[in-house]
């Protein structure tokens, strides 16, 4: 069985939106709007601390310096997310590969 796609770069695309491109080529970009609550997620309904975003190259999935994580497969949209409702998938493609 292949690696699982993981999460290589992340792009703040302003408000609660972002672009994420995967190992395999896939290029989400959701909005995270309304997505995350819950106590963990506080500090990310902040735009300024949301746009902090980076990726966890060990893991492949984006963080806050906060600490909060989210699942890659759930980003990739291979599982839906265990609990309330996931992010709203505004655009997706594949980048062509290069030779």
């Amino acid at each position: 069985m292949g690696q699982l796609p993981r999460i290589t770069q992340v792009e703040h695309l302003g408000a609660h939106r972002l672009r994420l491109t995967f190992t395999d080529g896939l290029v989400r970009e959701l909005d995270f709007d309304g997505a995350l609550s819950g106590a963990v997620f506080a500090e990310l309904a902040d735009e300024t601390f949301f746009a902090r975003v980076g990726v966890d190259a060990q893991t492949g999935t984006i963080c806050w310096p906060n600490g909060v994580d989210l699942d890659p497969d759930v980003l990739h949209g291979d599982f839906e997310p265990a609990t309330g409702r996931g992010p709203a998938v505004l655009r997706e493609y594949r980048l062509r590969p290069t030779a």
